[in-house]
């Protein structure tokens, strides 16, 4: 349902969440090795969001990218709608131009409630309670190290 630069961004912002603040910065670099994402298009997606104030960053010696509160206060529905825009989620699943309530497609009942819910969750859920709830139940970002021997 998301597309992989979406997901790139997702995981970009709750990394810098968990591990910055307007004095502690992080390079594209650093995100991407963490991440373990391409880094050129990591700098791309950041550039893009720091364009929507949905990470902030400073520029030269000392420079990165880091949330500060107002950046946290967001929701991860503004980073999909910033990156991938909002369209995915008004689609049928089964990929009918036309599915709604009064003409559902064969799978529309079991899609609705999911995507109904999905939908609440992104639009509620703030950057800085998902990385509360990271740090409290040990969710991963990333694999890196957990494959290493």
């Amino acid at each position: 349902m998301l597309s992989n630069a979406c997901k790139y961004a997702i995981r970009a912002v709750i990394y810098l969440a968990l591990h910055s603040d307007e004095k502690a910065r992080h390079g594209v670099r650093t995100i991407a090795e963490e991440l373990e994402m391409p880094q050129p298009f990591l700098a791309q997606l950041l550039r893009k969001l720091a364009t929507n104030r949905l990470v902030s960053s400073v520029k030269g010696p000392g420079g990165g990218f880091f949330l500060d509160q107002s950046n946290r206060d967001n929701t991860i529905w503004e980073i999909i709608s910033a990156i991938d825009g909002t369209y995915k989620f008004d689609e049928c699943f089964l990929g009918l131009s036309k599915c709604d309530d009064v003409n559902p497609c064969p799978v529309h009942h079991l899609v609705s409630p999911f995507k109904d819910e999905l939908l609440q969750d992104f639009r509620q859920k703030t950057i800085a309670t998902l990385a509360e709830e990271i740090e409290e139940k040990g969710r991963v970002i990333s694999l890196k190290g957990f494959l290493e021997k």
